[in-house]
């Protein structure tokens, strides 16, 4: 058959084989419903009227159900008010010979998900409504965990900000906190890095994080002047990546994926909250599949360094640094990252230990000893800085690269 039931994988909410109540007092048409839906691989639960189906229904809790709209008992109109009332999350469809259009305009009133006209000559059809509605369940399930993660990520954020506020002790260990690992790997790909601040609160700040199986996003930010107002807007930087991984979870919006887009959003946010900070940024999606790197540049100075076997080089482009301009447009670049390329990122915080009387320029990044096994401890030792030393200006070091490449 082409029908078939949602595939099931540990992420999905589904944990065992989603379960059907059909009820109707026809058994010809509930046995016809029942080994259809058995075949298509679903367990199937029957009533043969509305009492038996509310009572198995409150009994079993099925994921889906499936109600003739005719029953004695119980009719399915006052069945589909009681479910929907006690359990709005559960969807029902229901089925009647009658087609009345008063019927679906009611039924649909009271939150039936939808309607379908006895006989269904094709059971595809039923198939079909069976696999939308559960899937339309499991996404409002996503989306309702999202959100709850999101709620939860806010008010941990709104609680290292009071922290920032109150103590610039506190307000360092929050901005560690909200730090991803030093080191991790995400689909095939190798994360490294150090913040070392200038004073107790850094104006530097970086992430990354897994899109789905096959994206990965990162990116490094420097906002200028130093202090507690500084390390809040890198704190709110983390808080405004939120939505747009959230919005591709669950609804498969492309956002996330598009640098320049990103950069549009970000400076259209932080010039709407009046911050009075300058902010460069450099974010970076990789495509595990095509093994390709898109990245918009937002001023970030020195720019990165991609080190490739043959040669290492500054990336080109320029851009218009976050919350200076509403006219400021972004453009995405896309290179290949393979497995014997690496990524190295710095804030401009480097440029002063490689020339401390403040003469050093970009170009001095690239004297650097860097190749595809360099590790970050390797170009702290070389601009002759110790992570719990003080730096003149905050010093970050970023490496990405492909895990064969690991040594």
């Amino acid at each position: 058959m082409d029908t078939l039931p949602l595939q099931i994988d540990q992420n999905n909410f589904f944990s065992e084989t989603p379960t059907i109540l059909t009820i109707d007092d026809d058994p010809l048409v509930r046995q016809s419903i029942l080994m259809y839906l058995e075949d298509c691989g679903y367990q199937v639960l029957e009533a043969e009227n509305g009492r038996e189906g509310l009572a198995v229904y409150r009994d079993q809790k099925p994921n889906l159900i499936l109600c003739d709209l005719r029953m004695p008992e119980i009719n399915g109109m006052e069945l589909l008010e009681i479910v929907t009332k006690e359990s709005p999350d559960t969807p029902v469809i229901m089925i009647s010979g009658a087609g009345m259009i008063n019927d679906v305009v009611e039924s649909l009133r009271l939150g039936a998900l939808d309607y379908l006209v006895k006989p269904i000559s094709d059971l595809e059809v039923l198939g079909h409504a069976v696999k939308q509605a559960l899937t339309k369940q499991q996404l409002e399930q996503e989306n309702q965990l999202l959100n709850s993660e999101l709620d939860k990520a806010n008010k941990e954020l709104q609680s290292n900000l009071n922290d920032l506020k109150e103590d610039k002790h506190a307000g360092r260990r929050a901005q560690v906190q909200l730090l991803p690992p030093p080191e991790s790997e995400i689909n095939g790909y190798q994360f490294l890095h150090t913040v070392i601040p200038s004073s107790d609160i850094s104006g530097d700040f970086l992430d990354y994080f897994e899109i789905d199986d096959r994206f990965t996003g990162f990116y490094i930010a420097d906002v200028s002047d130093h202090g507690t107002s500084s390390a809040f807007v890198t704190m709110m930087i983390k808080s405004l990546f939120n939505q747009p991984i959230r919005n591709y979870r669950v609804s498969q919006q492309p956002d996330i994926l598009n640098p320049a887009t990103i950069m549009s959003y970000l400076n259209k946010e932080i010039l709407a909250a009046n911050l009075g900070k300058q902010i460069t940024l450099f974010y970076g999606v990789i495509d595990a599949e095509k093994q390709s790197l898109s990245y918009a540049i937002a001023g970030q100075f020195p720019r990165p360094v991609l080190i490739t076997p043959s040669v290492k080089r500054v990336l080109p482009e320029r851009g218009f640094p976050l919350g200076m301009f509403d006219w400021a447009t972004f453009e995405s670049f896309t290179v290949e990252f393979k497995p014997s390329h690496t990524l190295a990122m710095f804030s401009d915080g480097i440029l002063s230990c490689i020339t401390p009387d403040d003469t050093a320029d970009e170009s001095q990044i690239l004297t650097l000893k860097m190749d595809e096994h360099t590790q970050v401890s390797d170009l702290v030792k070389q601009i002759n800085l110790r992570q719990n030393s003080k730096p003149s200006d905050d010093v970050s070091v970023f490496i990405v690269r492909h895990l064969t490449r690991q040594t």
